[in-house]
């Protein structure tokens, strides 16, 4: 083979070489595009996945959010209606859970929340139906309430005529009673009766009387209080409640359980520690009352005072140590 000839095949033998390694090339080239435009797509398809899904979370969590509100506003107002709270309270509750539940749920489903508010959502649709029957109930409470309060203010005005009456009658019983209060007192006062000549004898538990006071409580088993009823021509001849009141050294009624009582005098009510009835002959008679006491007398000056009808009519004092 010449020269030239070798120089033909050299130059052939590169312009094919270098068409290899432009077809090469280019076969690269479109490779990596195909895979760039396809990686490109996958990450636009992955891009609105998330979207949705943050889309899908964030109105989820406002439905949750708004079903809170709407609960705790009914609850509020069950509660100054008088109603019940407690289903309300617990799906309060159930709400709560879902709610925290949902900020740490990495495999979140729209559909699996969707079925949760639906059932919220017909719970609050039933629960307003009671709500409203409620209010209607209260406002029927507050209807009657209103004619009770004018069926009141009209008694009081009627109350007020008959007030008037009242005192206008009661002006003409006073000064009728007026005329006659001094001389009834002064009837009064003469016919009541006297008690003279008070002892009062501490009773051992052998029966063995002390005269002398001061006396050791230890044996005051029982207290003797005898006195004398004078003689009273305008006294009534008939059956008489003599009380018996003994006071401590602080001024406090000495009585024993199912003994005492209250009997009123001077306008007042006052304690006293026993009840006897005498038949009243009116002829000086003596007259003696026994008191037995569970507890031990303190030490200290106590007081006895005697009534009858109404009026004071002796007392007198000893001493405990």
């Amino acid at each position: 083979m010449n020269n030239n000839a070798m120089e033909v095949q050299a130059t052939t033998d590169k312009q094919g070489i270098q068409t290899m390694t432009i077809g090469a090339l280019v076969g690269v080239l479109a490779l990596m595009a195909y895979l760039f435009i396809g990686s490109r797509n996958e990450t636009l398809e992955v891009q609105k996945l998330l979207t949705l899904k943050v889309e899908q979370f964030a109105a989820t969590q406002t439905k949750l959010d708004s079903i809170s509100g709407v609960l705790d506003a009914k609850i509020t107002e069950v509660r100054q209606l008088g109603g019940s709270v407690a289903e309300l309270e617990r799906i309060k509750r159930q709400l709560e859970t879902d709610k925290k539940r949902l900020k740490s749920d990495l495999s979140f489903s729209s559909q699996q929340y969707t079925l949760k508010i639906r059932d919220y959502q017909n719970f609050l649709a039933q629960n307003e139906l009671t709500l409203r029957k409620l209010r209607t109930e209260n406002g029927s409470l507050a209807e009657r309430a209103l004619s009770l309060e004018q069926e009141k203010e009209s008694i009081l005005v009627e109350n007020q005529g008959l007030k008037h009456d009242k005192e206008v009658l009661a002006r003409a019983v006073v000064d009728y009673s007026l005329q006659n209060a001094d001389l009834k007192d002064k009837v009064t006062l003469a016919s009541a009766l006297k008690a003279v000549n008070i002892e009062v004898t501490a009773v051992a538990s052998n029966g063995r009387e002390r005269r002398d006071s001061p006396y050791r409580a230890s044996r005051i088993d029982r207290l003797k209080v005898a006195f004398i009823l004078p003689t009273n021509p305008l006294a009534v001849q008939n059956n008489k409640d003599i009380y018996l009141r003994i006071l401590d050294a602080n001024g406090a009624v000495v009585s024993e359980s199912g003994i005492g009582g209250i009997l009123f005098t001077d306008g007042r009510e006052i304690g006293y520690s026993m009840r006897q009835t005498v038949p009243y002959e009116n002829n000086d008679q003596r007259v003696a009352m026994l008191f037995r006491r569970g507890n031990p007398y303190k030490p200290g000056i106590y007081t006895v005072e005697l009534y009858a009808e109404g009026f004071r009519i002796g007392d007198s004092r000893f001493e405990v140590r």
